[in-house]
């Protein structure tokens, strides 16, 4: 089975005076939900807006933006695992079929 590459680019949050990096920590524990079901199949990587190792935004991407193998998944609103497994899943039977 092939590995299922998913990007997360978010930026961090000035929220009264300090700033949080929310979407860093979101992606951490998708990262980890995804793992514990799917194993090293899956790889999640998170992008700072501003990190030059980003990957290049669609016109009119909002943040957070969520790409499963290079395909937009979400763009804005939340990051949602039941989604991604749905994604995954995706994948994995194309992969198998």
């Amino acid at each position: 089975m092939r590995k299922v590459f998913i990007q997360i680019v978010g930026a961090p949050i000035v929220c009264n005076g300090s700033i949080k990096d929310s979407w860093r920590d979101t992606s951490n524990w998708v990262s980890g939900q995804l793992r514990q079901r799917y194993g090293d199949n899956v790889m999640v990587q998170y992008y700072d807006l501003f990190d030059p190792a980003c990957p290049s935004l669609p016109v009119d991407a909002h943040l957070p933006l969520v790409l499963v193998n290079g395909e937009v998944l979400s763009s804005g609103g939340k990051i949602s695992v039941p989604a991604l497994s749905q994604k995954i899943e995706y994948f994995i039977k194309d992969e198998t079929s």
